[in-house]
């Protein structure tokens, strides 16, 4: 008997991309046990052609931004990745083309990050793509990294480079020229998510997360969830190469870069004393890391200084969706 449309779309492009718990996607559900002696984690992202990815983006790109930025909240939370379920809301017509490359790129990083989908669901859309994926990862009981337990002294510290994701959709939007390298343009497409870091860091870093939203937010919700305030250097804040040539010629860039979404790197907070013990586990994880200031107490109030210690007003706090 012929599959239905629907079926035949999940058989070529989906059956593929499918694990073990995933029962070859012919049935309701997956089935799932979870490594001995490990709790779940769980996260779900979702994205819109126009807001989270430009339309003419590659769709390659498209499926692995998706799974990367949900492999970064498991990295936030200290989690190894497990699997995951994706939602597609497709437009009728969509090019065969198109699923192809986007369950290609998906394919890739299935390799590269050590997952496999178990299921979801396919449904067409007469508005712009929107696609769904929720991860599931596991974590020693109690191991957990969370948004909570910033104290005041405590040392704040980010990993990577801030503001290529914003700079990359300038880029890809002709408000600023590509550098020669195509770097900015490839960070806002394919985030980095630190998943060994985020492991690295159990019994370091006192909260941690995401930089998803805009750095001066994101510390926000660092220090509202421990009851204390920050202060940021805006000086210490690292810049790839890339970032920093933009910004010598155009310093009016500097707030965005502070506030502008999609970075996708660790934000930590750690006790003083444990900075030689931070780099030396970044530095076998590969990953950079930088303190780019201090929680202070007081009320959950993000305070950015320049090099010369001067408050600098940053606007806009950082991204928001409503």
């Amino acid at each position: 008997m012929t599959l239905p449309p629907e079926f035949s779309l999940i058989a070529r492009h989906f059956r593929p991309l499918a694990g073990p718990g995933a029962l070859e996607l012919e049935d309701d559900a997956a089935l799932l046990a979870p490594p001995a002696g490990r709790e779940l984690v769980l996260a779900a992202d979702a994205m819109v052609a126009g807001v989270h990815f430009l339309p003419d983006d590659p769709p390659e790109t498209i499926g692995r931004k998706l799974l990367r930025t949900n492999l970064s909240d498991l990295a936030a939370m200290g989690a190894a990745p497990l699997g995951y379920l994706m939602t597609t809301g497709l437009p009728r017509g969509l090019p065969e083309g198109w699923l192809g490359a986007f369950a290609a790129g998906l394919a890739a990083d299935q390799r590269e990050f050590g997952l496999s989908l178990l299921g979801g669901d396919t449904v067409s859309t007469p508005g712009p793509i929107h696609l769904s994926l929720t991860i599931l990862g596991h974590v020693a009981p109690g191991a957990a990294l969370r948004r909570a337990g910033a104290r005041p002294g405590d040392e704040i510290w980010v990993s990577g480079s801030i503001g290529d994701g914003t700079l990359g959709l300038g880029v890809l939007q002709g408000e600023f020229p590509a550098d020669a390298a195509g770097f900015l343009a490839e960070r806002y497409r394919l985030p980095r998510p630190r998943l060994g870091l985020g492991q690295a860091l159990a019994g370091l870093a006192r909260a941690a997360m995401d930089v998803s939203d805009g750095l001066a937010q994101d510390l926000g919700h660092l220090c509202r969830a421990g009851g204390c305030g920050a202060v940021l250097r805006a000086a210490d804040v690292p810049l790839s190469p890339a970032a920093r040539a933009l910004l010598r010629g155009a310093p009016a860039l500097l707030p965005r870069i502070l506030t502008g979404g999609d970075d996708y790197e660790l934000l930590f907070a750690a006790a003083p004393g444990d900075a030689e013990a931070i780099r030396a586990q970044a530095a076998a994880c590969g990953v950079a890391v930088s303190r780019i200031g201090h929680f202070a107490p007081g009320e959950a109030v993000v305070t950015v200084v320049d090099g010369a210690g001067a408050r600098l007003d940053l606007g806009q706090g950082g991204w928001s969706h409503f």
